[in-house]
């Protein structure tokens, strides 16, 4: 097992290093909240479709500011979720492997990203057997794959995963169902940095990743049910929903620049930044 993280020099803040980033979104096209899955979906609250757009075009220029590469999937009638584009697929070193989602509504978004890698050359792409819902339970750490269960990918799904990666995989089990995927409750910041909120874990996992990531920041509950944790880093800027005002001032005091932006609309459908960007990792 690769060594324990170790702490940081507490008279030096880190001098932290952009790496450019691939990024795949899907616009908000079809946006809606016309079911519900989790427990932030409520069909009664109106969505301002203009206004998802709009704020979702908001974090897709900012990536562009930032110099990362933005590839778009067209959004299908029918499939309102689509945007959540993270949990399309996972992929690292240039492998895809595809979605199997849970709930019947989602299930045709796995079929059409998988087409999508194909028809833009990745030959290595794995229709799963078993349950797993993309990066929403997947996050990948220098040393590690984070898998998340407990409500969504099963456990099965884990150990599909970690065979076709050939990557140590880390099963954590999730038990607040407001955090229902892993990446509502926790970010990979740089290589094995990461940060979370506890109480969204079991015991046993909560155990797990005070081992392996002593130093993590930890979020508490006001910016963990602004979905705080729902961010994106490319080692150095990290883009988290704005309202999460407590992480951003201790990614500050990390050495990170945290940009807050403003995805109340798509919140509704229970995503935020992550949720809209699925991590192309090809080969370096």
């Amino acid at each position: 097992m690769p060594p324990l993280a170790t702490a940081p020099d507490p008279d030096r803040t880190p001098s932290r290093r952009a790496r450019p980033r691939r990024y795949l979104m899907c616009r908000p096209t079809y946006f809606e909240v016309s079911y519900s899955i989790n427990p932030w979906m409520d069909p009664a609250k109106p969505v301002d479709p203009e206004l998802a757009v709009a704020q979702w075009e908001q974090l897709r220029r900012l990536y562009l500011d930032l110099g990362h590469q933005v590839d778009l999937i067209e959004s299908l009638p029918g499939l309102p979720d689509m945007v959540y584009a993270a949990n399309g697929a996972t992929v690292i070193d240039g492998k895809v492997l595809g979605a199997r989602f849970r709930n019947q509504e989602r299930a045709a978004e796995g079929p059409a990203y998988q087409e999508w890698f194909r028809a833009h050359g990745y030959t290595d792409v794995l229709e799963p057997r078993h349950v797993n819902e993309g990066e929403g339970d997947f996050l990948v750490t220098g040393s590690w794959i984070l898998a998340g269960t407990g409500f969504r990918s099963s456990p099965q799904g884990h150990a599909e995963a970690q065979e076709f990666f050939g990557r140590p995989l880390i099963s954590l089990e999730l038990v607040d169902p407001r955090y229902y995927h892993l990446d509502t409750a926790l970010a990979v910041l740089d290589d094995d940095e990461v940060m979370y909120h506890p109480a969204a874990f079991s015991p046993g996992s909560r155990a797990v990743l005070e081992r392996l990531f002593p130093t993590a920041v930890l979020a508490d509950e006001a910016d963990a049910e602004v979905f705080g944790l729902n961010a994106v880093s490319d080692g150095r800027h990290v883009v988290l929903p704005q309202a999460a005002v407590g992480l951003a001032e201790q990614l500050r005091g990390r050495g990170f620049e945290p940009i807050g932006v403003d995805l109340s609309e798509l919140l509704k459908g229970g995503g935020s930044v992550k949720c809209c960007t699925l991590d192309v990792r090809d080969p370096r």
